[in-house]
Formats: structure tokens, C-alpha cells, sequence
């Protein structure tokens, strides 16, 4: 189980999230996906660390003791052959004899938990190194998700930033297509024509007094030029 997910880990941690990203129809879900797939192997790589580190401990605990029983086999041992010669010394060499094959079988249970010992170091050297790739990987991937976490953070406020400025534009283009100033600006010009229209009636109004003007001020000489003839006559 260890190794299948350290294997996982491994292709998650090496992944080119960048080149998955730019093949992606849609970064954001790729992103989620990611994350999750992350997330689902961080909670069995620590199901996987803590199983491996119950194991260091259990084979801890086992050298422990087979230390201890080869210890304490080895007093055993010794103790037998103390009481052996101290029997040999006084003449009971039956006795003797008796306490020396204790001695042996002690030692061969010494040197029996020797050998489980040994095999209990291998073992627990070769659990530690996998607790510690399983640690390893395991921070990675935890970090690998807080990068990734961060990014797609960052992509959808770009997303969201980047709609809000086409939203803007397009506001923009709306307003340009219906310029309020065009509207005013066709006011003032139908303001200037009227305004010309009625400079050309008052100019229209005062050439029709002028004219009148001058009729009056010719007749006015017509009348006098018959006073003046009448005048003629009668002399």
C-alpha cells in the first residue's frame, strides 16, 4: 500500500500542472479536479504514514524487548556458570555439570534474541526510510495543493477582473454608440438654423420698410414737381 502511494505521489508531485493547464478547455475545473485528486491522496499518504510509523513503533517495541530478554538471558547465562564452578570448586561436579548446560541453554536463548535483534534493526532501518519518503512526499503534496489552491485563487479573480473590464468596455461602446453630445450637437445646429431663418425675416422686413421708405419719399417728389407746374400755369 506504502509503495503503490508513493508511487501516486511521485507523478503528482513531478505533474506539469502548467502544460495540463494550457491543454485544458476549462482551467478552472482542471484546477478543481487537481485540487481534489490532491487532497483524496494527502488523506491516504497520512492513513499511510501513520500505519508506517504504528509499525516502526510496534518493531520498536519488539527490539526493546528482545534486547532486554538478551540481557537478561545472558545474566542468566552468566550466573549458571558462576554456580557451576563454585560447585566444580566444592566437588559436586554432577552438580556442576547440571548448572553448565543451563548455562548453554541460556546462552543459546541469548544469542537466539541476538539474532532477532539484528533482523528487528534491518527491519526497523528499512521502516524508517520508508516513513521518511512517506513524510517527504507527504509535505509536498501538501504544499503542491497550497500552490495550487493559490493559483486557482488567483486565475478566478483574473476571470472575474477580466469580465468586469469587458463589461466596462462594452458600457463604454454602448454609450459611444449613443453619444449624448451627437443628439446636442444636432440641437444646436437646428438652433443656428432657426436662428439664421430668423435673421433673413428681419432682413426680409426691413428691405420691404425700405422700400415703402422710398416709394413714400418718391411720391412726396412727384407732388412737388405738380405744385411747382401748377404754379407755372397760373402765372
Amino acid at each position: 500500500m506504502a509503495t503503490t502511494i508513493l508511487g501516486r505521489m511521485g507523478q503528482l508531485v513531478r505533474a506539469n500542472i502548467n502544460a495540463m493547464l494550457d491543454r485544458a478547455e476549462d482551467p478552472e475545473k482542471m484546477l478543481d479536479q487537481l485540487i481534489r485528486d490532491f487532497t483524496n491522496n494527502i488523506r491516504e499518504a497520512e492513513e499511510a504514514v501513520a500505519q508506517t510509523v504504528g509499525n516502526l513503533r510496534l518493531l520498536e517495541d519488539d527490539n526493546r524487548e528482545a534486547q532486554q530478554a538478551k540481557s537478561e538471558w545472558g545474566g542468566k547465562a552468566a550466573a549458571a556458570s558462576r554456580k557451576a564452578d563454585e560447585l566444580r570448586m566444592a566437588g559436586n561436579l554432577a552438580e556442576a555439570d547440571r548448572f553448565d548446560e543451563l548455562a548453554k541453554v541460556a546462552l543459546r536463548r541469548q544469542i537466539s534474541f541476538e539474532e532477532q535483534t539484528k533482523t528487528f534493526a534491518t527491519q526497523i532501518a528499512q521502516q524508517t526510510e520508508l516513513t521518511e519518503k512517506l513524510k517527504d512526499g507527504l509535505n509536498k503534496l501538501r504544499q503542491r495543493r497550497e500552490d495550487l489552491v493559490q493559483k486557482r485563487d488567483e486565475l478566478v479573480a483574473r476571470a472575474k477582473m477580466a469580465k468586469a473590464q469587458i463589461q466596462v468596455q462594452e458600457a463604454v461602446r454602448d454609450v459611444s454608440v449613443m453619444d449624448p453630445t451627437s443628439e446636442l450637437t444636432r440641437f444646436e445646429e437646428s438652433i443656428r438654423r432657426e436662428e439664421a431663418r430668423a435673421r433673413g425675416m428681419e432682413e426680409v422686413a426691413a428691405s420691404s420698410l425700405e422700400e415703402q421708405f422710398a416709394a413714400l419719399d418718391a411720391s412726396e417728389d412727384e407732388l412737388e414737381v405738380e405744385t411747382r407746374l401748377a404754379a407755372l400755369k397760373a402765372e
